[in-house]
């Protein structure tokens, strides 16, 4: 198999990174199936990449609404599996979950398909058996494909050489910058270093060190970046971080992380989630952190 090769793409998980992940393809002329067990889910997918298609025509790419059509929606399994060349997940982050969706569709993909993980925080050798394909395996994560065209290439040790550079051929096909890892490292590069900014973040809030505001003040006037650690929280996801919080602070035993946890679920408990919902630790479209006055006296 050669990049060449690949023609439909499935996407495993219709939410943020799903869609984004999936319009990308669209938009670089791919087939798309995009697969969602709840068809409420997929509605909503399907009104949000019309957003998002909005949003590269604004600013980037005059003809992105062409790229619609490319892009199908199914709740039925087999259906969105059939014909497929490259798979991309991105269901919650919960190991047990994603070996169970990989040992599903393996039964239901060609066999020369390759299965890739768009985890943020787990690596690939902890499910590569249960995709039942552990050589054509390996984790592909993207960023917010909005604002960055940089994406993590994580073989596991049973990868194949094959598998690995098609991934990095199809990542250059698809316009990003892959970021190639020498071995397994649970949240790459990037998401290594910012995860301990989010959990030094909260670990001020959690622990009453400085208020929301202070917290991002703080980081935006010394590093000058037009966003602190608390939206970029809001971006990604509230729930999200919590899911990636709670995972490592109940595997390791770690106090703080089960209390930055519970600090984050009062937010989710309230549907507080951050831009998906309008709502986190800033207010959007028009957060306060983008306001002149937030860095002035």
């Amino acid at each position: 198999m050669d990049v060449d090769t690949i023609k439909t793409v499935l996407i495993i998980g219709s939410g943020t990174m799903g869609q984004q992940i999936g319009f990308l393809c669209a938009m670089h002329g791919y087939r798309v199936h995009l697969y969602d067990v709840k068809e409420d889910a997929l509605k909503s997918a399907q009104e949000r990449i019309v957003k998002l298609a909005e949003w590269f025509e604004k600013h980037t790419v005059k003809n992105a609404s062409g790229a619609l059509p490319l892009i199908h929606y199914f709740t039925d399994a087999s259906k969105a599996a059939q014909d497929v060349d490259f798979v991309s997940e991105s269901v919650p982050e919960d190991p047990a979950l994603k070996a169970k969706v990989f040992s599903e569709f393996n039964a239901l993909c060609p066999q020369h398909a390759i299965f890739t993980t768009n985890t943020s925080s787990l690596v690939p050798s902890q499910i590569a058996k249960e995709t039942g394909r552990p050589d054509k395996f390996l984790a592909f994560h993207f960023h917010d494909v909005r604002t960055t065209k940089i994406v993590d290439v994580m073989p596991h040790p049973q990868t194949s050489k094959e598998a690995l550079e098609v991934t990095i051929a199809f990542a250059k096909k698809l316009g990003q910058i892959p970021i190639v890892l020498k071995k397994e490292n649970h949240g790459y590069v990037f998401n290594t270093m910012l995860m301990t900014l989010i959990s030094s973040a909260l670990t001020l809030a959690a622990n009453e060190v400085a208020d929301i505001y202070d917290i991002d003040r703080s980081f935006m006037g010394v590093m000058g970046t037009p966003i602190g650690p608390f939206g970029i929280m809001d971006s990604i996801g509230l729930d999200t971080v919590y899911k990636v919080t709670k995972y490592w602070a109940d595997l390791l035993n770690d106090k703080q992380g089960k209390k930055n946890a519970a600090f984050l679920q009062n937010y989710i408990d309230n549907g507080l989630l951050g831009t998906k919902t309008g709502k986190g630790f800033y207010t959007y479209p028009h957060p306060e952190f983008s306001k002149p006055e937030f860095l002035q006296l």
